[in-house]
């Protein structure tokens, strides 16, 4: 066991309350794991709880690799993985936040690169 806590229902709250203020509805979240490198500049792999749901052909992950420790990222297929340009969260909701606004500034960006067919207009 690596002595990371699982996520607290406080926790899963914090996180469902988020998620349905940006839907408008309910979004199921799963309880998984997931395998980190909690330092960079190792190779070894650490199980560390973590937290999946998917909306809108998005799917979203996010990590807990310590007490109060948070990493996150979005993807659409695994060759299109995005983070949100900070490493690790200490605050969980500022995570979710964060995780939820920079997916949806790609999403307005994908939308509008499909408008222009890509074509530079």
């Amino acid at each position: 066991m690596t002595g990371i806590p699982d996520f607290s229902d406080s926790e899963l709250q914090i996180v469902r309350e988020a998620l349905a203020e940006r839907w408008g509805r309910p979004v199921e979240v799963e309880v998984a794991e997931a395998e980190v490198r909690l330092n960079p500049h190792s190779f070894q792999l650490t199980t560390c709880p973590a937290l999946y749901w998917e909306a809108d052909g998005c799917h979203f992950v996010v990590v807990k690799t310590g007490p109060s420790r948070y990493r996150c990222q979005f993807y659409y297929r695994i060759r299109q993985m995005y983070g949100t340009g900070i490493e690790e969260y200490d605050d969980l909701g500022e995570c979710v936040l964060t995780l939820l606004r920079v997916q949806a500034d790609h999403e307005l960006e994908r939308r509008r690169a499909g408008e222009s067919g890509g074509g530079g207009g």
